[in-house]
């Protein structure tokens, strides 16, 4: 891909790929610890929901270090200790002690996804920002799923614990990658506030008139697509279709269509302007989720396909927005990727809720009526009064 050949571009895509990698991998292996450990599905479930809720706090603090210390040291050294964790992982005496490395690898990866953002944002032509957002996303899209299928096969082969030493070296080699490739910061100015002026900031970012619409929409978009995929194995597992695991497990390949359609998308948008186009891309997400609902295979695949490619289009557009509305702020960042992964844990938990009183009907019932209100946003951002480019501000300031 000729855009990877850009430093910050090509550091970017590695950094998202290890992110979601050593984030996601464990979710396919969550049965094994648990027969090792005599676990419950629902303590199984805990390797991942407890890495997920660490990185959502984290993010809120991670920001506030980033704007008074820099972005790449942060962005490195969260790389690094995730790589790390993961191996610590692969040697857990028991289960609370994996248990206790997923938490501080949730806690590391904090580092990662807003400052990374607020870096872009920073360091980035406006007119290329879409490009750049969207390629991290097809980073952290071609991670999640390399994450799930390399730990499902090696598992197969080896063990758990193997699997999660590979992806452990994986992560230290794009960790490597990263500090190599990614330019230092041209554009950053420490922030002097100090944590005191962090509630300020958070006021600042909710009163605005587009980000808390916008953080709402990364509610509802993550909560949707945590949804989906939690539910669709167990329809595809029972009848009328009755596929085996290694079938439904190659459903993760549907990850392949974020890398493009987040780049994609971020093209679309520096062309023809996120709020022109992010209600259109919205209404794709929800048809694809509709079409899941029929019997035949080949429909649900696909309707599950075009959820996928909506997506992380939709996401794309989103989070690079809330970078040029906030200017950079790393706070901002946060802020999205905090509701973000909120919506995972509580849209989530209702689909589950759904699963088992109305199975499958009621789970895409549910994320149908908040994409229904994620398009209503949407439309509702298209009357959202622009503001300055930043890059404009900072020449007008040093003319």
């Amino acid at each position: 891909m000729k855009a990877l050949s850009h430093p910050t571009n090509r550091a970017m895509f590695f950094g998202g790929f290890s992110c979601f990698a050593l984030l996601y991998c464990v979710q396919p292996l969550m049965p094994l610890p648990s027969h090792e450990f005599a676990l419950t599905p629902a303590q199984g479930s805990l390797s991942l929901s407890l890495s997920t809720a660490a990185l959502a706090v984290s993010l809120l603090v991670s920001s506030a270090i980033s704007d008074r210390f820099g972005r790449k040291p942060l962005m490195v050294g969260a790389l690094a200790i995730s790589a790390l964790m993961t191996l610590l992982c692969a040697l857990a005496g028991g289960y609370g002690q994996l248990l206790a490395a997923r938490v501080l690898l949730g806690i590391a990866l904090g580092g990662m996804p807003a400052v990374a953002m607020a870096y872009l944002a920073e360091e980035i032509e406006p007119a290329s920002l879409g490009l750049s957002m969207g390629l991290y996303i097809s980073g952290s899209a071609f991670g999640g799923m390399v994450g799930r299928m390399v730990t499902s096969v090696l598992s197969d082969f080896f063990s758990w614990r193997v699997a999660l030493v590979a992806m452990g070296v994986a992560g230290v080699l794009a960790a490597a990658e990263f500090w190599r490739s990614l330019p230092e910061s041209r554009r950053f100015r420490p922030s002097t506030g100090g944590w005191r002026a962090l509630p300020e900031q958070a006021r600042r970012h909710l009163g605005d008139e587009g980000l808390p619409w916008l953080f709402t929409l990364a509610f509802l978009l993550m909560g949707c697509m945590v949804s989906a995929y939690n539910y669709i194995s167990y329809r595809l597992l029972a009848a009328p279709f009755d596929l085996r695991q290694s079938v439904v497990g190659g459903i993760s390949l549907l990850y392949l269509l974020g890398i493009f359609s987040s780049v994609w998308a971020g093209k679309l948008a520096d062309r023809y302007r996120r709020k022109g186009v992010l209600y259109l891309v919205l209404s794709l997400m929800l048809a694809g989720i509709v079409l899941t609902l029929s019997s035949w295979l080949p429909l649900v695949v696909g309707g599950l396909a075009l959820f996928t490619f909506a997506f992380f289009a939709s996401h794309s557009m989103t989070s690079s927005w809330v970078g040029r509305r906030a200017r950079g702020a790393a706070l901002a960042s946060a802020l999205y990727l905090f509701f973000y992964y909120l919506g995972s844990s509580v849209i989530g938990w209702a689909a589950g809720i759904l699963w088992g009183r109305a199975g499958w009907t009621g789970v895409v019932a549910l994320l149908a009526s908040c994409l229904v209100g994620a398009v209503a946003i949407a439309i509702h951002l298209r009357r959202l009064t622009p503001i300055a480019p930043m890059l404009s501000q900072i020449k007008a300031e040093a003319g």
